[in-house]
């Protein structure tokens, strides 16, 4: 049950990464998590209320940092599925669990070999599935750009009212280095966040994730209310879609919560790890994504080494 639990997280978290990409390729991606981290945070609300954990105000601080990090993650992590290649994007943004291993280094734990052989795979792994992108045209002037105009990147990666008004593939996929620099960011505010939730958690799982809900909703409402004011929103045809992002994070984090406490932790953070396959595939069977043989290599090598370090 166990195993069965953990797989049914991966399978929530890359259908919701995939939804939530698609739809940013239409709709300004904080836009996206104001609604689906409000969401989220309204069925948190009624869990801590019932489980009595309301009064753990230890966990508020862990929260509030987590969501911070949560956010630049998340919103750069949308931004890279939207104007990027889901197949590589999201196992590249998986990488983000080397943060919570080298914490635990810098705090005196000793890594297994699995877990160190797991690094070395993973880092391999991106580098191949970005070769392509690194090493073409379009990669070198988007670096060039990146280097002399860096919030350029971040105004370019994300819809406005004139542009992007299909759920549809990409048009240039795998030609821009863009994704692949806001996947790297995804990585780092990922690991971040589930370090400090990791910590929050001691005290309270359940606040921890509230809190942490509440901190984005508020962060991505005040950026709608002053800087992306002229930022696309979602339409009332998008509700269906926000609502099923939301529930399948919640439904996730619940399904990989129980899973741990079923079995051992390290098969079901293996199995829950797995979810960029699942992006990737949504990916390649909606959107028509094709990936040359060594990006797939890379993928394949990027969640090999994922799933080792989970494993170790």
């Amino acid at each position: 049950m166990a195993a069965l639990l953990a797989l049914l997280s991966s399978l929530l978290w890359g259908s919701g990464d995939f939804l939530g990409g698609t739809l940013s390729r239409r709709v300004h991606p904080v836009a996206v998590m104001q609604v689906t981290q409000g969401l989220g945070g309204v069925a948190l609300l009624v869990i801590v209320v019932a489980a009595g954990d309301a009064g753990r105000t230890g966990a508020i601080g862990w929260g509030v940092a987590a969501g911070a990090l949560g956010c630049i993650g998340l919103g750069a992590f949308y931004s890279a599925l939207a104007t990027g290649t889901m197949g590589v994007v999201a196992p590249v943004a998986a990488t983000g669990v080397v943060i919570p291993v080298g914490v635990g280094l810098l705090q005196g734990d000793s890594p297994s070999l699995v877990q160190l052989a797991g690094i070395v795979v993973t880092v391999a792994g991106v580098v191949l599935a970005s070769g392509p992108e690194r090493g073409s045209p379009a990669a070198r002037r988007a670096a060039a750009t990146a280097l002399t105009h860096p919030a350029g990147v971040a105004a370019r990666a994300v819809p406005t009212a004139a542009a992007r008004t299909t759920d549809g593939p990409t048009p240039e996929p795998a030609s821009d280095l863009r994704p692949l620099l806001l996947s790297g960011i995804a990585a780092v505010g990922f690991g971040g966040a589930l370090t400090l939730v990791a910590r929050g958690s001691e005290t309270s799982v359940a606040m921890t994730l509230l809190v942490m809900r509440i901190t984005v909703t508020v962060i991505c409402t005040t950026l709608l209310l002053t800087r992306l004011r002229g930022a696309v929103r979602p339409e009332r045809r998008d509700l269906p879609t926000l609502a099923t992002i939301a529930t399948t994070d919640s439904s996730a984090n619940g399904a990989f919560a129980v899973a741990t406490t079923m079995g051992q932790v390290s098969i079901s953070a293996v199995l829950a790890s797995l979810y960029p396959a699942v992006t990737a595939l949504l990916a390649w069977r909606l959107h028509g994504e094709r990936l040359r043989r060594i990006q797939v290599v890379g993928v394949v090598a990027t969640l090999t080494g994922v799933g080792l370090i989970a494993a170790g």
